[in-house]
């Protein structure tokens, strides 16, 4: 079984912010997303991998595979195209959370934003939470 690459480590969160974000909007809007991540899971920020910022994590295993590990409860990445926001838990029972989000378009496992001030902030706070509590009631509180 292969080990999972994105873990969590101490790198600097801002430091990763100033050198990684590529444009000054990016960088804002990065910071802002740390202060309301932040203050919505009550975890401070953290680094996983070479390019997430996470909050929180649980212990997880796949119900498809033996593939199991440690993942921030919710993330995000400033990525060159759009900052990628791991918050959506992808159940459908959860799909009503996204219609009152804004301007977004979704992947399989994230949902990606070209700037903070298209996304209604009240909208995706209501979605880090009932992404916590389901994360939390599957797979129990870690940190």
């Amino acid at each position: 079984m292969a080990e999972l690459k994105t873990k969590q480590h101490d790198g600097d969160v801002f430091e990763f912010i100033n050198s990684y974000a590529n444009t000054e909007q990016k960088r804002h809007d990065s910071y802002e997303l740390v202060k309301l991540m932040q203050r919505v899971t009550g975890y401070p920020p953290k680094m996983w991998g070479s390019s997430m910022i996470g909050f929180g994590s649980y212990h997880y295993k796949s119900e498809h595979s033996r593939q199991e590990g440690d993942w921030p409860l919710v993330a995000f990445s400033p990525r060159k195209a759009a900052i990628s926001l791991y918050v959506f838990t992808g159940n459908p029972e959860h799909e009503y959370l996204l219609d009152d989000l804004g301007k977004f378009s979704k992947g399989k496992g994230c949902i990606y934003i070209k700037r903070l001030s298209d996304i209604n902030i009240e909208a995706l706070e209501r979605l880090i939470r009932v992404t916590i509590d389901y994360l939390e009631d599957k797979y129990g509180r870690n940190q």
